[in-house]
């Protein structure tokens, strides 16, 4: 067996655990998947985890005593980690255990052999872009919700990412084809031109450890992204997650952005989050069917819904409006995940007809917009 000792701080162990944890989950069929391996080698000490399609490995800033590696599960070692009170932690393997000595407490954890962890994918070189960190971490949260959640088309349980299909740009998009929400984000490095698709799973991991580093106050402001024909990697700080792509070809999904409108509102995002949540108490179950009419002889957008269960509800939002009167049936659930995604002051809802994808937009702001299917009465 391999005999491993290390000291580090419980925070700084504590802060590494929640950046792997993730992606260790119950897996039934391969138990190893549940476990975090701990390499501590002369120079650093890494923690991994991975269920085969995506593994994140993150540096725990330690002092290595002994150079090993061994694997425990992750849940209990992160739950117990955060547990303790005491801020000097020692690790070390002792046959099939891991022993966790902090204060006057000590405690063996079992595990498995190194050996039997699955072996990470090391990364060659691909084509290597640099985005900020607010700005892609920002733009999966506005994108993300978009994404198809089950596998019937496996493309578009995606995102696709499109370097440089305009200049200096990384274009974000998802869609589960009842709604389609795109992002637009500057890359600071990275000239060549190329269509990836991101697993959701992945994309979500990537929103989550940006998040975390961003809350530990990390320095790293910058991401840097390789990507090559089967493989992204992503690094930010410590951590390092390489997935897996998606294969296949994304629709083309800017045919179905409408550019010419017949009517236009603008109105307080704010306020018709409220109206549009009182509408969706009355709407028929499974159906979330909200009628939104913009009315420019008004300056108005009038909402309707109705359930033979629940009963009625109109409302008004003063807008500044253009066009013809025209409504549409929407999705509240939709409407709300798009307005729940725009953070300026006002937003703006473009509509064509009944029958067309209507567009909700950010004022102000053209590197985001949102589009959402009618409901075919």
């Amino acid at each position: 067996y391999t005999y491993m000792k290390i000291l580090c701080t419980r925070e700084n162990l504590a802060n590494a655990l929640s950046l792997i944890s993730g992606i260790a989950s119950k897996n039934i069929n391969l138990p190893i998947l549940n476990n975090v391996l701990i390499k501590a080698q002369e120079q650093k000490v890494d923690l991994i985890a991975t269920n085969l399609e995506l593994a994140v490995t993150t540096q725990l800033r330690a002092k290595v005593e002994n150079t090993g590696s061994f694997t425990v599960p992750a849940k209990t070692l992160n739950d117990f980690v955060n547990l303790l009170s005491e801020e000097k932690v020692e690790l070390s393997v002792k046959e099939n255990e891991l022993e966790v000595v902090s204060g006057k407490s000590s405690t063996k954890i079992k595990g498995t052999a190194a050996d039997e962890f699955p072996v990470v994918p090391s990364v060659n070189e691909g084509r290597g872009y640099v985005v900020e960190s607010e700005l892609l971490k920002k733009g999966l949260d506005q994108v993300n919700q978009a994404a198809a959640r089950n596998d019937i088309r496996p493309e578009l349980a995606g995102l696709v990412f499109k370097f440089n299909s305009e200049k200096k740009k990384l274009v974000m998009a998802a869609t589960d084809s009842y709604r389609l929400a795109e992002k637009k984000i500057s890359l600071e490095q990275g000239d060549e031109e190329v269509d990836i698709i991101v697993p959701i799973r992945t994309a979500q991991e990537i929103n989550r450890v940006l998040a975390l580093n961003k809350n530990t106050g990390s320095s790293e402001k910058k991401v840097r992204i390789i990507t090559s024909d089967n493989q992204i990697v992503v690094r930010n700080n410590d951590v390092e997650l390489v997935s897996r792509l998606v294969e296949g070809k994304y629709p083309d999904y800017t045919q179905i952005i409408p550019t010419n409108f017949a009517s236009t509102a603008v109105f307080s995002t704010q306020k018709m989050t409220k109206e549009v949540k009182a509408a969706s108490l009355f709407t028929t179950t499974g159906v979330n069917a909200v009628s939104f009419c913009i009315k420019p002889s008004d300056g108005v957008v009038a909402m309707s819904s109705a359930s033979a269960q629940a009963g009625e509800h109109k409302s008004e939002v003063s807008a500044e409006t253009a066009g013809e009167e025209n409504s549409i049936f929407l999705n509240h659930r939709y409407v709300l995940d798009g307005l729940g995604n725009i953070d300026s002051d006002s937003c703006e809802l473009k509509i064509v007809n009944g029958d067309s994808p209507c567009v909700l937009a950010p004022v102000g702001d053209d590197s985001y917009v949102y589009i959402v299917m009618p409901i075919r009465q």
